[in-house]
């Protein structure tokens, strides 16, 4: 571990953990799709409703999420270099710095934690962040496949990771802790998996919560935003249980399994709105507001100054 903390960028970018379990992935998608078949052959009848609402695996939706998986890939492969840099720079001018112990260990996996809240909340409460984290929720699927619909634009998060940098995280230990968040995602996109145990689903993000996250029914909206755990959503007053079945996808269906149109069609959306406008605050507004966001039909009729 010294030795990786001690290494060179090109080090740290091939301990990315996520290139590794891509073998482990592609398994578990199999055996999630075998549940569901089995599930559904056995007891279509008795369980139709929930059955309804399983949509399982779809040929043209899992390999839309899988190419756009492939694709965050290699932006991240282009990427990683530079935000690593950057990351670099940063630990060179703090005057701080944690070590390699258990509690740089403690602070580099719950800070990371803490920091992916604020930022996946960020991302569906700017409408710039959004036109990112959109491709994620795009899919009307929900299995481990989706769980690999990533956005190409994985810079966007670097500045909520220079926070624990600047407070004396490695680098080095920073990309572990990334990876490791990252990867206790993948297995919460299923619908295989019920409620667990009362006290685990108190503290940890889980299926179930991550359900209510990607649904679009309105009381889900903008809801259960936690990576590993889910008590900064109970702390902070995003969190809302799975009641009813859960409708997966946007509000405004993208009816596309175009990868690059998933990828682009929220930001040509707001280039067009932002065309419509006649003032720069508001084309402005149009970045930094909620997605849903327009002006004031007064305000929007005014003549520009």
């Amino acid at each position: 571990m010294e030795q990786f903390l001690r290494g060179s960028l090109a080090d740290m970018a091939e301990v990315d953990l996520i290139l590794w379990a891509i073998p482990v992935f592609f398994l578990l998608m199999l055996l999630e799709g075998i549940v569901l078949t089995r599930e559904a052959k056995e007891d279509a009848i008795d369980r139709a409703g929930e059955e309804a609402a399983r949509k399982g695996y779809a040929l043209k939706d899992t390999m839309t999420s899988l190419t756009m998986g492939l694709g965050s890939q290699v932006v991240l492969a282009v990427t990683t270099l530079l935000g690593l840099g950057g990351y670099l720079f940063l630990w060179n001018i703090t005057p701080f710095d944690l070590g390699s112990g258990w509690v740089a260990w403690t602070v580099a996996i719950l800070g990371k934690d803490f920091v992916y809240y604020w930022f996946h909340r960020a991302s569906h409460e700017m409408r710039f962040l959004w036109a990112a984290h959109v491709v994620h929720h795009s899919s009307e699927h929900y299995n481990l496949s989706t769980a690999l619909r990533q956005a190409w634009t994985p810079l966007t998060a670097w500045p909520f990771g220079a926070v624990l940098i600047l407070v004396g995280v490695n680098p080095a230990l920073f990309v572990m802790a990334s990876s490791i968040n990252l990867l206790y995602q993948f297995w919460i996109h299923t619908e295989s998996i019920g409620k667990l145990w009362r006290p685990f689903e108190y503290v940890f993000n889980t299926p179930s919560h991550h359900r209510v996250h990607h649904g679009m029914n309105p009381q889900y909206l903008d809801k259960n935003y936690g990576g590993i755990l889910i008590v900064f959503d109970r702390w902070f007053g995003t969190f809302e249980p799975e009641v009813e079945k859960v409708r997966y996808g946007i509000t405004k269906p993208l009816e596309s399994y175009n990868p690059f149109w998933v990828f682009a069609h929220e930001y040509v959306a707001i280039v067009r709105d932002m065309r419509s406008d006649r003032r720069w605050a508001h084309r402005l507004a149009r970045l930094w507001r909620g997605p849903g966001w327009s002006p004031a039909p007064a305000e929007a009729s005014a003549t520009a100054p």
